[in-house]
Parts: structure tokens; sequence; C-alpha cells
């Protein structure tokens, strides 16, 4: 199943792909004129160079490249960060870098994975009690000691 989503590309890099057929996520690139290095426990927001209009009931959520994190101890600092269907700014990534060593991002360098998502916006019901369930309030970590 596919859904169309305009893009505006203001950069020289390719629109964000897929890079197997079952990938979930498209990966995006560093629209960059210079390399820029993030120093170690420091963020730096890098910009794409991409514009999308989202279909109403769209989101599109930015997340980690596995690899960066793995190899480098770089990931997406609010993941996933959220673009709602009515957001037309550029997108943009906020990278940490939470290794102990300098880490450069590179001019068209793959740094996030988007994933666009159907989302269902709810309406609160306020009451004063909730049907009971066979784990109650137990959270964090709670169903491990069964």
């Amino acid at each position: 199943m596919t859904q169309q989503v305009k893009v505006i590309n203001r950069s020289d890099n390719r629109l964000p792909e897929y890079q197997t057929l079952q990938s979930a996520g498209l990966d995006v690139r560093a629209h960059l004129e210079a390399p820029v290095v993030i120093a170690p426990l420091k963020r730096a927001m890098i910009p794409t160079g991409l514009y999308v209009e989202l279909p109403e009931g769209y989101e599109m959520q930015v997340r980690p490249r596995s690899g960066l994190a793995a190899k480098h101890g770089v990931t997406v600092l609010n993941t996933p960060g959220t673009i709602d269907a009515d957001y037309r700014g550029e997108i943009k990534i906020i990278l940490v870098n939470l290794s102990d060593e300098p880490f450069t991002v590179e001019p068209g360098e793959r740094i996030a994975q988007l994933v666009v998502a159907r989302y269902t916006r709810i309406e609160w019901i306020e009451c004063d009690s909730l049907s009971e369930s066979g784990r109650g309030e137990g959270g964090f970590g709670s169903t491990d000691t069964k």
C-alpha cells in the first residue's frame, strides 16, 4: 500500500528512499554546505532541505538510524520526533552525540529515518473508574516479575 505525499526538495540530495522492499523508514540525508562537528554530549539541528504536505490523518515520525547509534553513539534526540500534517516548514533533525568522541556529519550523509503513519484522534471521556485488567496498575518492569 502506498500513500502519495507532496514534497519540496531544496537540497542537492535525492529524495528520502527505502533501502529494501520491506523497509518501514525512508533514509533522509543532511543538507549541509560544509561538515558539522558534534562534540561529545552535544546536539545539533541538521537541515534536510525537505518540506512536506502530509495528508490529513497522517504524521511523519523522525527516528534514529541504528548504524549511527551502534557505531558512533549518535541518535535523534526527540525520538520519535513528530511532523504533523499541518506543518509546512523545513524538516530538521536534532542529532545528539552520546559518545566520548566528536562526530562529523557530512553533507549528504544519511542521518535519520522518516516513517509515515496513520493516526487516530481521540475524544476524552472523563470518568471515576476504569475497567479491571489482568495487569492492573503494574508498570515499569512489572511484567518481568512473573
